[in-house]
């Protein structure tokens, strides 16, 4: 298990008004209405969730990093683990030739509003419980999603991600390094249910059995 990033120039080129998030409106009616994973939460008032998540590409390098470092070849089977819209899956099918990707996710807004290209490929399901065999995919990854679980269910998801890999497995979630960091965290996260820090969740890791990499994104 290494840690391995692929995501935080992402994350980092979103600002975020922390203090504005819990001043401008109710934070717990956000988050009730955030937990839906509807339309709001995806493509409502920014209060909700992402204020508007449309495709612009910038899942493309990922994808590249991601195939390069797992040395992904063609026709590669992929998995995403709460896959929202799809975008990056559709980016492997860009970069790696005859890519086979399957994606899942709790919210049926995001799989019918999802890129077109991929959307066949997109199922509603939970992370808990995932419908394939073992050792069904070449690589099995989780991004923003985990942190989003109760202890039990989290526990159960990275269970069923390491049965249903082969072998390359990557997980990111929220984490926090210090008191700013969680109060940052605390202040922005409309969805979060495991609040922890990376020697927490490495633990977390270890202890579930999961063997794959992973890294964090931070609230700085």
């Amino acid at each position: 298990m290494a840690y391995i990033d692929f995501i935080t120039t992402i994350h980092r080129s979103t600002k975020r008004d922390y203090v504005a998030r819990v001043n401008e409106f109710d934070k717990a009616k956000a988050a009730e209405k955030a937990g839906q994973f509807g339309f709001d939460y995806w493509d409502g008032d920014r209060k909700f969730g992402y204020g508007g998540y449309r495709y612009d590409g910038r899942w493309h390098r990922v994808a590249e990093m991601m195939a390069k470092h797992y040395d992904l070849k063609e026709g590669a089977r992929i998995l995403d683990v709460g896959c929202g819209k799809g975008f990056l899956l559709y980016e492997f099918t860009q970069v790696i030739p005859g890519a086979q990707v399957v994606g899942i996710d709790v919210s049926a807004y995001a799989i019918q509003n999802a890129k077109e290209e991929v959307r066949p490929q997109l199922g509603l399901g939970n992370a808990n419980a995932l419908p394939f065999a073992n050792e069904s995919f070449d690589l099995v990854y989780s991004i923003n999603t985990l942190h989003n679980l109760y202890i039990n269910d989290l526990w159960m998801a990275l269970k069923e991600i390491e049965r249903v890999g082969r072998e390359s497995k990557h997980v990111t979630v929220e984490a926090y390094r210090n008191e700013r960091e969680k109060v940052n965290l605390l202040y922005w996260q409309l969805t979060c249910r495991a609040f922890h820090t990376p020697h927490e969740w490495e633990w977390i890791y270890q202890q579930a059995g999961y063997s794959g990499d992973h890294s964090y994104i931070t609230f700085e």
